[in-house]
Formats: C-alpha cells, sequence, structure tokens
C-alpha cells in the first residue's frame, strides 16, 4: 500500500471516529437533558437537525490533520507523543495534560475573538450562533473555516509539547466532554466548580450560556484567566431567559413556518425560527471593540 492511500485511509478513519465520538457524547448528554429538563429542547428540532449536519461535516475536517499526524506517528515518529509511561518522569503526565490544555485555550479564545470580527463572524461563525439557544448537539456546529480554525490545534501541539498517549487521550476527553456541556443549556457540574474561587477560573455552560447571549464576551474555552486579562468577561448566563425566549420565538413561528418552513431552516436560508436566528446573528454577532476585516 502507498503511503498517500494509507495516509488517505487514516484520515477517513480517523473522521469516522471523530464522527461518532461526536455523536455519543452529545447523543449522550442530550439524552441527560432530556431526562434532567424533559422541555428544555422543546420546538428545537430543525435546529438540532442542523446542528448535527453541521457537526458530521466538522468531524471530518477535524479528523483529517488529525489522521495524517496518527499517520506519521505510528510509521514516521513525525510527532512528540510516546507510548513508554517511563519516557519521561511519571510527574510530568498530568503536567502535560495541563499545558495540552492551556495551550488550546490560549489558541481557542483568540482565534474565537477573531471569529467575532464583523466580516468573519458573517462568513463563517454567525453558523454557530444561529443555535440559540444552544443545545448538546451544538458542540462542532461550525463552518470549515472555524471547523479548521479548530482543527489544527492538538495536531500542531503534539509537534511541539512532549505527551503520552493516554494523556493525549485525556486531552481530547476533557476537550470534548466541555465542547458538548458548554452548550447543553444547563448546568450538570456541581456548583464548586461554576461558582466560588474555583468556578471563578474555570469555564462551564453558565459561563459560556452568557456568550451565546451577548456575543462579544466570554471566548474561552476551559479558563477564564484570557477573559479576565482582556477585560472580556461577563460573567455567568441566564438559562432560564434564554430558553423562555426560545420558546416564544418557536411559538410565534410556528403559526407560518410548516414542514417547509423546517427544512428552510435546516439550510439556513432565512426562512422560519432557525432562519430569523441566523439573521440576528449576522446583525449582533460581531464584538464591537473589534476592528471589521
Amino acid at each position: 500500500m502507498s503511503a498517500v492511500i494509507a495516509i488517505l485511509l487514516s484520515a477517513l478513519a480517523m473522521s469516522a471516529i471523530v464522527g461518532v465520538r461526536y455523536l455519543a457524547a452529545s447523543g449522550g448528554f442530550a439524552l441527560a437533558t432530556r431526562l434532567r429538563h424533559p422541555r428544555l429542547y422543546a420546538g428545537l428540532d430543525p435546529q438540532i437537525r442542523r446542528e448535527i449536519a453541521w457537526s458530521l461535516a466538522s468531524a471530518f475536517i477535524y479528523g483529517t490533520p488529525a489522521g495524517v499526524v496518527a499517520w506519521g506517528w505510528q510509521n514516521r515518529g513525525w510527532t512528540r507523543i510516546y507510548d513508554d509511561a517511563h519516557a519521561w518522569p511519571l510527574w510530568y503526565l498530568p503536567v502535560s495534560v495541563l499545558l495540552y490544555l492551556l495551550a488550546h485555550d490560549t489558541w481557542f479564545y483568540w482565534t474565537h475573538r477573531w471569529m467575532h470580527r464583523p466580516r468573519v463572524f458573517k462568513l463563517a461563525h454567525a453558523v454557530h450562533h444561529a443555535s440559540r439557544p444552544p443545545t448538546a448537539w451544538a458542540a462542532m456546529a461550525f463552518h470549515p473555516i472555524e471547523a479548521l480554525t479548530g482543527a489544527v490545534a492538538i495536531p500542531l501541539l503534539v509537534f511541539v509539547i512532549p505527551i503520552h498517549v493516554a494523556a493525549l487521550g485525556m486531552v481530547l476527553t476533557i476537550m470534548t466532554v466541555m465542547g458538548v456541556t458548554n452548550h447543553m443549556g444547563w448546568e450538570i457540574f456541581p456548583r464548586f466548580m461554576w461558582g466560588g474561587r474555583v468556578g471563578g477560573w474555570l469555564i462551564t455552560a453558565s459561563h459560556h450560556q452568557r456568550h451565546h447571549e451577548r456575543y462579544g464576551c466570554n471566548y474561552g474555552l476551559y479558563f477564564r484567566f484570557w477573559d479576565r486579562l482582556c477585560g472580556t468577561d461577563a460573567g455567568l448566563g441566564d438559562f432560564a431567559r434564554a430558553h423562555a425566549r426560545a420558546q416564544r420565538a418557536q411559538a410565534a413561528g410556528s403559526h407560518g413556518a410548516g414542514s417547509a418552513g423546517g427544512a428552510a431552516d435546516w439550510r439556513g436560508s432565512g426562512g422560519g425560527v432557525a432562519g430569523r436566528h441566523r439573521a440576528a446573528a449576522f446583525s449582533e454577532g460581531h464584538d464591537p471593540n473589534l476592528p471589521d476585516g
């Protein structure tokens, strides 16, 4: 088998893994939401279908560089991933996880802020913010441009920071769990993780909900220190208000949307509730503190 074919197969396999991981994680937390808050996603079926479609497309984009890097690691030793637990001191295992999370959070914060420049927002990031309110299925609902900025972060880090393969698995697990739970519309973690002193530095659904309410704030992924340092931390969001607003909009749109309207919602073409949400995202979503361009 030629190297080109092997790399393509690796990329396809990794894309499938990312897609299945997304469906399992988002589906699991969506089920938890149905059990804990049965009506929380009521009336959001067109939006959820759109979120799943965009997310599965993003899974392919995330899986492609990951698959290339995985092939290079196994066959060419390209990366600094190691599988001998004694190659580095054992104390380095948790340190490496923290280093990856800090580096990834930094990358996410600044690329996320860039996504809120007016032109970039209208071109790409409005796809994600069309989820109003977001659901557990919205974790990877990205335009391809945004998916690409997220897909390269971890594959680049493995060329720079040594990490054990199990520690890398932990990083990917945390990334997946936080990506889903930050969007699920309620707080699954204990209060100390989102309130009090510890919560003052960690990002969970309560913090990210405010970003989907106000747009120009709360850009981080795991930690709040960049938001605090840059003056973009706006505190915690209001789940009840966001979902009450969505239910009112759904009730208003149901009178004229019908089944055709639902299809238009999925395509983001401007019809129905999701179309209005997308239009609102176009006009409201940019960060007024950032220049256009």
